[in-house]
């Protein structure tokens, strides 16, 4: 099972495990704010059940009916995740505006507090172990997914603080600044992550800095008189270099090619850690400068 498959199942049991909770904590104390949080929860169970059925998807091998893989799968999903943290940040904003009109309190304070520390330290594991999976596979999914539980963690951090502080000064105003702060933050964090989704969706070009890289590869070597049509972009975990090189026209075939697989042995080592695909064409049209 790969690291990222592992990763969706756990964020789903971890989901699970809150949701049981706060049902539990519900039916006893009938807090609806309880059963707020509990809903939440299902949500998170649902979301990383589908992570999961798109991570096992987009890791399919390509075959005759997908030449280039399933990844955007991945983007789907990671879109989706991005619609339900927008709708969290909305829904969010609102309660904390109605609250602050209505003059709404909070009741069952211990039982609030008793859960919102059991989820604050279930989801702090969570999101660490997210984010090393997310640096050591840069999975865009698992990305997403540490920043929908990574809101929640910052969510429930702050909820604990200002449930602590209603409980001993009953300043109740707390409650809803501390919600309109959290909706703000989760508005601009998930903004990069979508951001990025839409980019490579659109192919976007290799980090301008491998670019140069690539061009200073192709120029070291001396056989190569010129290069044209350099085209790169990004998507998943592959990236594509298209170029032409040129040699002069005496070059044997043997050669150019064995010049070729030097420029693609010295670019994969400019990142080591994602997949190569490359499209190098032969030409021998004469341009007295490299480009």
């Amino acid at each position: 099972m790969s690291l990222t498959k592992l990763a969706t199942i756990i964020s789903s049991i971890t989901a699970f495990l809150l949701l049981t909770i706060k049902l539990i904590i519900w039916f006893i104390s009938g807090s609806i704010w309880i059963f707020s949080s509990a809903i939440d929860s299902l949500l998170d169970f649902f979301i990383s059940i589908f992570n999961h059925i798109a991570i096992k998807n987009s890791e399919m091998p390509k075959d005759k009916k997908f030449n280039y893989w399933r990844w955007k799968i991945e983007a789907l999903a990671s879109l989706f995740e991005w619609l339900i943290i927008i709708f969290s940040w909305a829904w969010i904003l609102y309660s904390s505006i109605n609250k602050l009109i209505n003059n709404q309190t909070i009741w069952y304070l211990k039982f609030s507090i008793i859960v919102m520390i059991i989820s604050f330290i279930l989801t702090l594991w969570l999101v660490i172990f997210l984010d090393y999976v997310a640096k050591k596979t840069n999975n865009l999914v698992i990305k997403s997914d540490s920043l929908h539980y990574k809101t929640d963690l910052y969510t429930n951090a702050w909820i604990l603080l200002a449930l602590i502080i209603i409980h001993f000064t009953w300043f109740y105003y707390i409650d809803w600044i501390i919600w309109i702060t959290i909706s703000i933050f989760i508005m601009f964090s998930a903004t990069k992550i979508i951001k990025k989704w839409f980019l490579l969706l659109l192919d976007i070009s290799l980090d301008k800095k491998i670019v140069n890289q690539i061009i200073q590869i192709i120029n070291n070597r001396k056989e190569i008189k010129n290069y044209s049509e350099l085209r790169t972009r990004e998507s998943w975990k592959i990236k594509f270099v298209d170029v032409n090189l040129i040699f002069s026209e005496d070059i044997k075939l043997i050669d150019a090619h064995s010049n070729a697989e030097k420029i693609v042995v010295d670019i994969k080592k400019i990142d080591k850690n994602c997949e190569w695909s490359f499209n190098i064409h032969f030409d021998t049209i004469n341009y007295s400068n490299k480009q």
